[in-house]
Order: structure tokens, then C-alpha cells, then sequence
């Protein structure tokens, strides 16, 4: 890896950030001090020190989002704000992508990373990672839905959907759901509702496999997971797999 985007990795700040930092003679690579930072070196062998301080090599970065509405699950895009532009540059430049999307207006938990390995452990869709949302519905949900619901149901294009797990918090004229899935088809959640006559009117994602979302983060806001998050995703037991 060069070693100017190691320092960058590293969370040094933007390539133009860390162009000064190794123009003010204070990098040293294997105890000999370098300006050039395209010179190449091995992250997990070679010694490399700022101002006397060694920096630990970060292949991953593991991101929780409270996706905010009005922003696309995308690394980027010529006309939309994507939720990468959210990132602060010591972040963004680890280049993290979301695993899976979330529609333009729904809201909740997004993980972003760049461990590939893991972002397709969790989508591949033989794995059935429970997605558990939190919905206001226009119209009273019934035990019918329910049941409808625990068998899977028709969308308008024909399609038989997995069994979904739907709990009912509040039922009248507006009613408040719980649904959990094992699938992601495109607006999948609406148009379940859909096919039993009734609207989803807000949509919010608060579980996606053993990850559930830091209800003290504020919309548009993320924080690095912690060890313990991060173990719980690598060493999650996929069911029916």
C-alpha cells in the first residue's frame, strides 16, 4: 500500500493533509524519516511512526447511520445527495458503501463499511437476515394481516414474498406496526401493505440481523460500531442457511 493513503487509512485527515504531514519531516517509516508518500510499504510489518507515535493499520471501517429521509443509499450520484456525502473526509476516505439500501424517504439503520466479505454475508439473499422496521399505516391493521402476512403475500407483479413477522403496537385509523423480513425487494414493506389495501405513511428501520439501531442518534448523524457490535456481525449465525 503507499503510504500515503496508509496515513490516510490511518485517520491523518484528506491526501492534501497528509502531503504536509510528510512535507514537515515528521513521518518515519522502519526508523528512516520520508517525505515521499508514494513510496509502498507492508501496513501489517513495516514500522511506521508520526511525531514518535506509531500508527496501527485499520483495514475495516464498520459505520451505524441514522439514515435521514431524502438522501440515497449509494456511494455517489450526479443529482441526489447520497449517504456518503454525510461522512467527514477521515471516514469517507476509508471508501465504506452501505450494505443494502434504504428507500429515498424511509429512515433508520444503514451500516456502511468496506469489509466486502461481510456486506455480502449479510445481503446474500440465501442467508435470510431478519430486517425488522418500525411503520405508521393508514388504515387498521388487523390479526388478518397478520396471519396474511405470517404466510407471505402477493405483490402486484405476482410475486410470493417470504413469511414476515408483523406485530401490531397500535391499531385504529393510523395504526403503528413492527415487521420483520427476510428479503429486500424494491419498496418491499409498502408494497406489502399494498396488497392488504392499506398505505405506509413513515418507515423506519430499528434491527437488520443482530444489529439494532442507537436510538441516541439523531437523523443524518453515525458512529463507528463498537468491538462488540462488530464481533456480533462476524460471528452471526445465519438461520436457514
Amino acid at each position: 500500500m503507499r503510504l500515503d493513503k496508509f496515513l490516510a487509512n490511518a485517520g491523518l485527515g484528506s491526501r492534501k493533509e497528509v502531503k504536509k504531514v510528510l512535507k514537515d519531516g515528521v513521518v518515519v517509516v522502519n526508523n528512516q524519516l520520508t517525505k515521499d508518500g508514494k513510496i509502498h510499504i507492508n501496513p501489517k510489518s513495516d514500522e511506521i511512526t508520526v511525531r514518535g507515535e506509531k500508527i496501527i493499520y485499520r483495514e475495516f471501517i464498520y459505520l451505524m447511520m441514522n439514515k435521514p429521509p431524502g438522501v440515497i443509499s449509494a456511494t455517489e450520484d450526479v443529482n441526489e445527495e447520497t449517504v456518503v456525502d454525510l461522512l467527514k473526509i477521515e471516514d469517507a476516505i476509508m471508501e465504506p458503501f452501505p450494505v443494502g439500501r434504504l428507500d429515498k424517504d424511509t429512515e433508520g439503520l444503514l451500516l456502511l463499511t468496506n469489509d466486502g466479505k461481510l456486506a455480502h454475508r449479510l445481503l446474500s439473499p440465501k442467508n435470510h437476515v431478519p430486517k425488522t422496521y418500525f411503520a405508521v399505516i393508514q388504515g387498521e391493521v388487523t390479526e388478518k394481516d397478520v396471519e396474511a402476512f405470517r404466510n407471505g403475500v402477493i405483490l402486484e407483479d405476482g410475486y410470493h414474498t417470504k413469511p414476515g413477522i408483523l406485530k401490531i403496537l397500535k391499531s385504529g385509523l393510523r395504526s403503528d406496526i413492527e415487521l420483520t423480513i427476510t428479503e429486500g425487494k424494491f419498496h418491499q414493506v409498502k408494497r406489502m401493505f399494498e396488497a392488504v389495501d392499506k398505505k405506509v405513511t413513515y418507515l423506519k428501520r430499528i434491527e437488520m440481523g443482530p444489529l439494532q439501531l442507537d436510538e441516541s442518534l439523531e437523523l443524518g448523524d453515525y458512529r463507528e460500531l463498537s468491538n462488540e457490535e462488530v464481533q456480533l456481525l462476524t460471528t452471526y449465525e445465519i438461520k436457514g442457511k
